[in-house]
């Protein structure tokens, strides 16, 4: 994350489509992510702070796995490295930079 811009400039130099882990790459001019949702899993630890408090011992709470994905794409990145989106794509997106 320290070296992102770098990152980004260098694939927007090499006209490179990439997918990353993270939103905030798209948010930056990154083509897409396809990642956890941040604010489901926040909610989540915090049930399991809120259990914790209470008295349940951390042993005894189960592994979870994220359940709740997010698609970000950046149209005005696909167009400057001249990438094109199938409209099936774009549907199944759940964030849209135009």
């Amino acid at each position: 994350m320290a070296n992102r811009a770098h990152l980004l400039a260098a694939i927007s130099e090499a006209r490179a489509p990439a997918v990353f882990w993270s939103r905030t790459f798209v948010d930056e001019g990154g083509l897409m992510a396809y990642s956890t949702d941040s604010a489901e899993q926040l909610r989540r630890a915090a049930s399991y702070i809120d259990r914790i408090l209470k008295g349940t011992q951390a042993a005894d709470l189960p592994v979870q796995n994220p359940i709740k994905f997010e698609l970000a794409i950046n149209l005005k990145t696909a167009k400057a490295i001249g990438v094109t989106l199938s409209p099936s794509l774009l549907a199944t997106a759940n964030d849209v930079i135009e």
